[in-house]
């Protein structure tokens, strides 16, 4: 494995990153968080127009910021991204496996096949094909950051959003497995979003958004940023001594309801 100067910090200036899935909301605000740091960043969208698109609104003080059009599950045209990135960059260093989709609501059992297998080839499938393709060309020998956004959702069941579950949690297990087969050259962790003001989660909070937050110990909704923010971090050198980790940013939403809480709090102070 090649060495590399570590970097103070959260600076990741001279690194090369691709982000899938990263026209809007998570994958958008964490290719704006790289580039922030001074990385060169590829961002990927299903048409070039949209990825060109996005990547035109990056504001990128130390590197370089362009869009490739791929598919998220399409081998072909990750293979063709993830080389054109080395060519282009001359190495791969910190891949963000975001690219997510949830076309199957409702109880699992009455899910079909379709909505089975587009679920998981683009949630568990495409962070297998895209982290093989780039350990393969690149970062077997330089070594590498993956960062594979999952959700609470992983952790526990909820009502109409079972197949996305079981795609995330299956995802925090692959983070695991894949931080040993890699290990030591390839550092793996993944996040676990909660409910974040992103186009995939409107469901989650659009119609009772107040309501959300008032049930969340933190008192508001997440922004892609939040999560931009702890996936730029695991991609950082200050990072270096964590792999296999699932870190969860939620604002507390896995501790509970915080206002039941508050009212056993405001019944115990009346009975004082």
């Amino acid at each position: 494995m090649r060495d590399k100067q570590t970097k103070p910090g959260g600076d990741l200036s001279g690194r090369t990153a691709i982000v899938t899935g990263a026209s809007r909301g998570i994958g958008f605000a964490t290719a704006q968080a790289l580039a922030s740091a001074g990385a060169n960043v590829v961002l990927t969208s299903r048409s070039q127009e949209s990825a060109d698109a996005a990547a035109g609104r990056i504001v990128a003080p130390g590197g370089t910021v362009v869009g490739f059009a791929a598919h998220a599950a399409d081998e072909d045209q990750a293979r063709r991204c993830i080389m054109a990135t080395i060519e282009r960059f001359g190495s791969l260093d910190i891949l963000v496996n975001n690219a997510g989709t949830n076309p199957a609501y409702g109880p699992v059992i009455e899910q079909d096949r379709a909505r089975f297998v587009k679920t998981m080839d683009v949630n568990l499938w495409a962070p297998i094909l895209w982290t093989k393709i780039a350990v393969a060309a690149s970062m077997a020998d330089s070594g590498g950051v993956v960062i594979n956004t999952s959700s609470i959702g992983g952790f526990a069941q909820s009502p109409g959003i079972g197949m996305y579950n079981l795609s995330k949690a299956a995802l925090i297990y692959l983070t695991k497995q894949l931080a040993i087969e890699l290990a030591p050259a390839v550092r793996v962790n993944s996040v676990a979003p909660g409910v974040v003001r992103t186009k995939l989660a409107e469901a989650l909070w659009a119609e009772h958004e107040a309501e959300v937050a008032a049930s969340t110990p933190s008192g508001r909704i997440g922004e892609p940023e939040d999560v931009a923010a702890a996936i730029a971090f695991l991609a950082s050198d200050a990072a270096s001594w964590i792999t296999g980790e699932t870190m969860v940013i939620d604002g507390g939403q896995r501790l509970g309801d915080v206002r039941n809480f508050q009212m056993m709090n405001t019944a115990h102070a009346e009975n004082l």
